[in-house]
């Protein structure tokens, strides 16, 4: 059950993604410029993260183990308004579908890679013939949508 749970999980991510497109698309042109736009996406989420946070109350963490959690490890939203702000360029010139077959193209490589050496947390997956031959059929899927 779990299992099925998660697998629908990771499909509702890629809604929700698809989606995200889109409406910073529509934010972008309401506000006439993708970096203000992109900001204040991260902003309207920031927001929710603390309505979220306080209705639940989770217990924010010591100051003092903040201050000590290496610099890299807090660029994660820097990670994330590089995609919204790229979306929100390339997206009207490729359309949905292609740009989203392009992200999952990028996504499953990069996760191929950290999955292989067993970078940032994830468990060691070795990439092996199987592994090779779907992300081949995805970046075959992502050509036949870019050329049609």
């Amino acid at each position: 059950m779990i299992q099925i749970l998660s697998i629908l999980g990771g499909v509702l991510c890629g809604a929700v993604l698809a989606t995200q497109v889109g409406v910073n698309l529509q934010l972008s042109n309401a506000v006439g410029n993708a970096v203000m736009s992109t900001l204040f996406s991260f902003v309207v989420g920031a927001i929710g993260l603390c309505v979220y946070v306080l209705i639940v109350r989770a217990p924010l963490p010591p100051i003092a183990s903040l201050v000590q959690i290496p610099a890299w490890k807090w660029t994660g939203g820097l990670l994330g308004a590089t995609y919204v702000l790229l979306t929100i360029v390339i997206g009207p010139r490729l359309g949905a579908a292609a740009l989203l077959a392009l992200v999952v193209t990028g996504q499953m490589v990069a996760a191929m890679i950290l999955d292989h050496n067993g970078w940032l947390g994830f468990t060691e997956h070795s990439i092996n013939l199987w592994r090779v031959l779907g992300a081949a059929l995805l970046v075959t899927g992502t050509v036949v949508i870019l050329r049609h």
